[in-house]
């Protein structure tokens, strides 16, 4: 039993996923895992250092504060910056991150703070837009990004990099493929231009999956890690990493007319049994849940959240359920597993699993 609500990480589960993305990708290609959002919502440094000891090539992270806490803990494997804040750019060179530099300011801003502090050759990832139009170069401006770069002896590229916008979607192969050629068109150009080869990096989880013939020096992986790929088929070998459970606080039987929760949002349509759970919204089950949508497992057994959801609380209608006060309950798992928990409520599993507040307690295991 648990005793609490607790997030339960399998150790197992991450190492079989790490040895899966190893098998669909060429020897010599060098696997990042991204580390973000707190290690898509799990625990970043338990999962780093677990997963260096596994001898991944890099992470990569959104903000140099998550970095920051990574090179405090004791990670040495090298740190990608994906989103770097400028006013943090000090950070990056007294905590040994590597930044991602996505348009002009931040590459002259960085280019500045790695000269003031005396700094030659410093390790930077350039991006480039190859259709996801969020962040990066035009291929456009990779003349003048050359010609910034090698006026600039304070800093060195490491890698170039894009970003796939819809490889996990078969409806999409052409606009995926087409990335994929400007990307290596980008490569060559840029290589021509810099006068060496660089790191190139462009594949996601769906993109490993998917799009086999394009991996470059190094893949991305992010979800894939964490137990899912976006596959349309549901056949993965990938182990969901995470699991969210608690217990039952109270149970009430309420008779027919009789309210539960706040604007009165359930009401009986006859005598039921409503048990109380120790958490809510604020602990990453968002108000979108409840009121018929979603359900969680106690004993095996299906029991729909009813009423609207809690900041601290939700409840849920065990009127078939053989249970009592104290009784696990089980939100997602291997079995019903996040993907299927958020697509309830129309929306994804990297929402849902991010989302997991660290007021919630984290608890390792291996099986």
């Amino acid at each position: 039993m648990v005793g609490e609500t607790i997030l339960e990480i399998n150790l197992s589960a991450l190492k079989n996923n790490v040895q899966l993305l190893r098998e669909k990708i060429k020897k010599d290609t060098m696997l990042l895992a991204v580390v973000k959002a707190f290690a898509y919502g799990s625990d970043a440094v338990k999962i780093a250092q677990f997963l260096e000891t596994l001898g991944v090539d890099y992470f990569a992270v959104a903000y140099i504060r998550e970095g920051v806490k990574l090179r405090e803990a004791g990670v040495k494997t090298p740190i990608l910056v994906l989103h770097p804040q400028p006013i943090n750019f000090p950070l990056i060179l007294d905590y040994n991150l590597e930044p991602s530099l996505y348009s002009f300011n931040t590459l002259n801003s960085f280019a500045k703070v790695a000269d003031s502090n005396g700094r030659e050759n410093y390790p930077v990832h350039i991006k480039f837009n190859t259709g996801l139009n969020r962040l990066g170069f035009k291929s456009t401006e990779l003349t003048e990004v050359i010609d910034v770069i090698k006026a600039n002896k304070s800093i060195a590229v490491t890698s170039i990099f894009s970003h796939l916008a819809a490889s996990e979607d078969s409806n999409e192969r052409s606009f995926t493929q087409a990335q994929i050629k400007q990307f290596k068109s980008i490569t060559e150009h840029f290589k021509s231009l810099y006068g060496r080869s660089v790191l190139r990096h462009l594949y996601n989880t769906s993109g490993v999956i998917n799009f086999p013939e394009g991996q470059f020096d190094m893949v991305r992986c992010g979800i894939g890690i964490y137990g899912y790929d976006n596959t349309e088929d549901g056949k993965s070998k990938f182990m969901p990493v995470v699991a969210l459970k608690t217990i039952i606080s109270q149970i009430h039987t309420i008779e027919k007319g009789q309210s539960v929760g706040y604007n009165r949002a359930f009401v009986a349509n006859q005598t039921k049994r409503i048990a109380t759970l120790p958490i809510g919204h604020a602990d990453g089950i968002g108000r979108q849940y409840g009121n018929g949508v979603g359900t969680v497992r106690v004993h095996g057994n299906s029991a729909p959240i009813v009423g609207n959801v809690c900041m601290d609380m939700i409840m849920i209608d065990v009127t078939e359920v053989d249970c009592e006060e104290g009784d696990e309950v089980v939100l997602f798992d291997k079995q019903t597993t996040a993907e299927a928990f958020a697509g309830n409520a129309n929306t994804i599993s990297y929402e849902l699993l991010t989302g997991i507040s660290q007021r919630v307690k984290r608890k390792f295991i291996t099986e």
